[in-house]
């Protein structure tokens, strides 16, 4: 996946990859962030705009890459296995 590379050329010009539990607690916050802008989007919790959405949600994405990079996870196959394993798993329910 391009945007991988991308990600990789990234954090190691800035000094490399974080420990992998210090990449699971950025994940965490940047998914309670994310929890955070969608409450304030649907207007549960004050008022939100769909650019902080987007911006949380790419923070989760780049989060969620460099852990992926970290493994050798190609994030393109693993998303296509899920969308197999859910077609297989409720497509019929």
């Amino acid at each position: 996946m391009r945007l991988q590379s991308e990600v990789d050329e990234l954090v190691k010009a800035l000094g490399g990859y974080w420990k992998p539990f210090e990449m699971l607690a950025a994940l965490v916050e940047e998914t309670g962030e994310l929890a955070d802008a969608m409450l304030a989007v649907e207007g549960v919790k004050g008022r939100g705009s769909k650019e902080a959405l987007v911006e949380e949600i790419g923070d989760v994405l780049f989060a969620l890459t460099c852990i992926a990079n970290h493994y050798g996870v190609d994030l393109g196959e693993a998303l296509k296995a899920t969308i197999e394993k859910y077609r297989r798993r409720d497509l019929f329910r």
